[in-house]
């Protein structure tokens, strides 16, 4: 059984490594696991984001080959000071508004991933101090984000082991924040907002 084993793992991760070079290959369903941080430019405040699972197609068929999938990303609560004294405590999360669209591309012998994710931004739960900002459950960007995350200049990204993913993007106005939504769109849209997610341990479906 333990042979058993190892023989399948051992030919999914040849067919992992294979893949970028097999020009008539079958799409195949890769899970990856991700890790990462989002940076908020605005308020200077960092998210986690916790691990979570990239699930994915590869699809290699005339060239280097297509990636498409879903990437859930956990709620979390981050805190940041307004204007530099004072206090906000929130609940992010993440409503997938489209699948994540990208390519693989040849850079010489390095393969990278060129994709983007498309999320509403959600608020919950926002404090003022010890004070809540009564935003109700529908506080969320009129407009899906869309993530750039890109293997970056002179990194590879590899079938198997995964690679980094990195991006800048903007972010624009929330709506449906009660009296709390001019105060949220004076603080937190703009541009400049990063992310970087660690992709790895590559495995078929």
């Amino acid at each position: 059984m333990k042979l058993t084993r190892t023989l399948a793992a051992s030919a999914a991760a040849l067919a992992l490594v294979l893949l970028p070079t097999t020009a008539n290959a079958a799409p195949l369903d890769v899970d990856y696991d991700v890790v990462g941080t989002t940076t908020i430019a605005s308020t200077g405040g960092t998210i986690d984001i916790t691990p979570t699972v990239l699930s994915s197609t590869v699809d290699s068929a005339g060239g280097p080959g297509s990636l498409t999938g879903s990437l859930p990303l956990n709620s979390t609560t981050t805190t940041f000071d307004a204007f530099g004294f004072v206090p906000i405590t929130a609940t992010v999360s993440y409503e997938e508004a489209a699948p994540i669209d990208g390519q693989l591309v040849r850079d010489g012998r390095l393969t990278r991933v060129e994709s983007t994710a498309s999320y509403y931004l959600k608020l919950t739960d926002v404090k003022i101090g010890f004070f809540p900002a009564f935003v109700g459950n529908n506080c969320r960007t009129a407009e899906p984000v869309q993530i750039p995350a890109n293997t970056p200049a002179g990194e590879n990204f590899n079938i198997v082991a995964g690679g980094t993913l990195a991006g800048e993007f903007t972010i624009g106005d929330f709506e449906n924040c009660n009296l709390a939504t001019g105060p949220i769109n004076a603080l937190i849209p703009g541009d400049g907002n990063t992310v970087e997610l660690q992709v790895s341990n590559g495995r078929i479906r």
